[in-house]
Order: structure tokens, then C-alpha cells, then sequence
């Protein structure tokens, strides 16, 4: 089968950064799906496990967790799927990922396509639709309500970088089955277009101080916080601008944070990393596979739309080196998403 792979750490402008390859096709047993696959999205866990995570000497690392394909075969354990099922799922950071022509994932984080979408869209959203899931509903504990209530909550929630590929599903999310203010950031005219398309109530400008920003909408002080980058440079504010027992969770790698400072208004930090599931094989890893299908029910009932950004084609290494080079950029509004070998 044909695979993208790489087996060294580079940096992306150099073309063994990635590169094409052949490998063997896999075979299903347990609980794994064996997934022909038939679009990707890209995001940065790719780039820094490229980056920060070189394969044993000789081998090949084959990366990518966000895909869309149909199931070929499957394991004899497996009770969900069926032959010829349209899927999507982001997968396990601890094995082979979607770059390639097939791809062995454990049904428990599998969810079924949406039928309203493309290939190319819907493999914009499962990483990131997970991520936003279980910050909303398991981290920041936001109260879920019916789907399409316009009851609004006293739950007030700042989204930091609210345009990239987490955010612009978080939003959206948020928007159908919670009754959260959302307040989304975002510095460029296009980028705020964007998140006010999405659903956020306001926005403002994460290159200007936001207490004051945030005070001047005169909706009261926040309950809630995702910060989904640049947590280092706007921690402090957040302490500020949070009321009591507010809570706040990140999915970015600040260097150092001086968690000692939430002590005084009762704050709560949490961390998102949507592979923590699967790799530890939790007891509950099937909650992906359900979300992830309520996921595809919202879509299909026309609540969310896809975040796809930008596609740059095929799949294959020349296409995944300019991908990668882009998200290192910081340039992307989206998801950007390949299709086909």
C-alpha cells in the first residue's frame, strides 16, 4: 500500500521531512477496523510528533490522526461495524496513523460518517470535534440541553484562538447543545468573520489586553476558559477575569505556569489530550466512538458544519510537507484537509 512516513526528525523544508513510500497492507483482528483510507486532515500533533518523536533506527514512522474511509475487513471481536461502513475517527498516537492507503483502528474510536458531508469535510472534524467534547463536557463540565434550545445559561465562556481547527468545532458544539455565552478571540478581520459565522456571541482581540475588552461587554465576569494556545501569555488574565470556582483548560504545552495563583478564587486547571484514552486503554475508550457519532448526528441535522479550510490535494509526501509547513506557520484559518492517493 502506499504511505507517507518519515525517518528522521527534520525540519519540513527539507524533503526527507516526509516522504512516499510502500509498506504492507494490515490485517484486522479483535476489536480493529481495517479502514481503506479515502481522506485526511492535518493537524499540529502531526507536526510535533514528526518533530519530537524519530522512529527506531531503520524504520519508518507513518503519522496522521484524523481520517475518513470505508471499512474493509474486521477483526473477529468486533460487534459495531460491518464491511462497506463510511467511518471517521482521529485514531491512536500510539500506532500507525491515517497517511497511508489503510489504517488498523480499534473500533472503540470510530465513529460513522456523516452522511451530509463530503469525504474531504468530514475528516476535517474528528480530532478536533473530540478534543472540544471532552473539554466542554468533561472538563469544563458546561450543562448540555437539548439540541436547537435557545434557553440561555449563566455559563460564560472565553474561547483563546478560537479560529483554529479545536475552536472553530468548539463553537459550534457549544453553540447546539449548550446555553453558554460564547466569547471567541481572534486578531484578523477574516478570522473573526469566521467565528462570528460559527455561532460566538462576541469577539475580541487576543492582540490587545482582554480584561478590559471582556469587562466592556458588560455580561458579567467569566465561568469558563479554553485556551487553546498562547495559555503562558494570557494565564494571569484569566485568573483575573474569572469569577470563583471558574474553570479553565488548555490543549497547548506552556513551558511553566504558576499554577499556585488560582488558590485564591477556588479556580480549576485542566489538561485535554483526546489520545489519553487511547493510550492507556481506558475502561470507558467507547466514549469517543459516542461522541463522535453525536457528533455526526448534529451534522447531519444541520447544527454543525465542517471547518475544512483549505484542500491541498492528493495524499502524498510533497502535499503533507506544505500542510505541516503551513499549521508550523501558524497561518491556517480551519482544517486543512488531502483526499485520494
Amino acid at each position: 500500500m502506499k504511505a507517507v512516513a518519515y525517518t528522521k526528525s527534520l525540519a519540513i523544508t527539507n524533503p526527507e521531512s516526509l516522504v512516499d513510500i510502500e509498506l504492507p497492507q494490515p490485517v484486522a483482528s479483535g476489536r480493529d477496523l481495517l479502514i481503506k483510507v479515502q481522506a485526511i486532515a492535518v493537524n499540529p500533533a502531526d507536526y510535533k510528533v514528526r518533530l519530537n518523536m524519530p522512529p527506531a533506527e531503520g524504520e519508518h514512522k507513518v503519522i496522521g490522526w484524523d481520517a475518513v474511509g470505508i471499512v474493509q475487513a474486521t477483526g473477529d471481536a468486533v460487534s459495531q461495524f460491518k464491511t462497506g461502513d463510511k467511518v471517521f475517527y482521529a485514531g491512536d498516537i500510539t500506532r500507525p496513523g491515517s497517511n497511508a492507503e489503510y489504517q488498523l483502528v480499534d473500533e472503540r474510536l470510530v465513529g460513522h460518517k456523516p452522511k451530509s458531508l463530503s469525504n474531504a469535510e468530514a475528516a476535517a472534524l474528528p480530532l478536533t470535534a473530540i478534543t472540544a467534547w471532552e473539554i466542554l463536557f468533561e472538563h469544563l463540565a458546561i450543562k448540555q440541553q437539548a439540541v436547537g434550545s435557545n434557553e440561555k445559561s449563566k455559563e460564560v465562556i472565553l474561547v483563546v484562538g478560537a479560529a483554529g481547527g479545536v475552536g472553530s468545532i468548539f463553537i459550534q458544539i457549544a453553540k447546539a447543545v449548550t446555553g453558554a455565552t460564547i466569547i471567541a478571540t481572534a486578531s484578523r478581520e477574516s478570522s473573526s468573520a469566521w467565528v462570528k459565522k460559527l455561532g460566538a456571541d462576541y469577539v475580541v482581540d487576543h492582540s490587545k489586553p482582554l480584561p478590559a475588552q471582556i469587562e466592556a461587554l458588560n455580561i458579567g465576569p467569566l465561568t469558563h476558559v479554553a485556551s487553546l494556545n498562547s495559555t503562558e501569555t494570557y494565564f494571569d488574565s484569566y485568573i483575573d477575569m474569572l469569577a470563583p470556582f471558574g474553570k479553565i483548560a488548555l490543549i497547548d504545552d506552556p513551558e511553566s505556569l504558576d499554577v499556585s495563583k488560582i488558590k485564591m478564587k477556588s479556580l480549576s486547571l485542566h489538561w485535554e489530550f483526546m489520545f489519553a484514552r487511547s493510550m492507556f486503554n481506558a475502561a470507558d475508550m467507547d466514549e469517543q466512538s459516542r461522541l463522535l457519532n453525536k457528533v455526526s448526528e448534529l451534522i447531519d441535522l444541520g447544527h454543525i458544519q465542517t471547518t475544512v479550510g483549505k484542500n491541498l490535494g492528493t495524499i502524498n509526501a510533497a502535499n503533507l510537507r506544505a500542510a505541516h509547513q503551513e499549521l508550523e506557520e501558524g497561518r491556517s484559518i480551519g482544517k486543512i484537509v488531502l483526499e485520494g492517493f
